[in-house]
């Protein structure tokens, strides 16, 4: 049996099928975002966050799946909420260190506790 695979391209924001579509990363905050767009939505796209961009800082690359940096305040906010989830674990009969990571079964039963 013969099969034939066809991948149709489609720009994501115009819908439109193209060959010419590409993937192209961006990220904000920390999280990496994926979209596929045609060279004309590409220069939109940068048309847009080009004043940005100008005004900014080149950090690096973003690498697929890695968790964002945080630094400054928000490096602060996140030891401050680990405390936080540590003395919350305690108090509920979870066993946690002093020290180190904290589980991720852990913070997930903290958020649940405190939606």
């Amino acid at each position: 049996m013969a099969q034939k695979i066809v991948t149709i391209y489609t720009d994501d924001l115009t819908g439109e099928e193209s060959a010419e579509a590409a993937t192209h990363t961006l990220a904000v905050d920390g999280i990496a975002y994926e979209v596929d767009l045609t060279p004309d939505s590409y220069d939109k796209l940068l048309e847009a966050i080009g004043p940005f961009l100008k005004a900014g800082r080149r950090t690096g690359r973003i690498k697929a799946g890695a968790a964002p940096r945080k630094t400054g305040a928000a490096a602060s906010a996140g030891s401050g909420e680990t405390a936080k989830i540590r003395a919350w674990a305690k108090e509920n009969g979870y066993e946690v260190n002093e020290r180190g990571r904290v589980s991720a079964d852990i913070r997930e039963a903290y958020q649940n506790a405190n939606k």
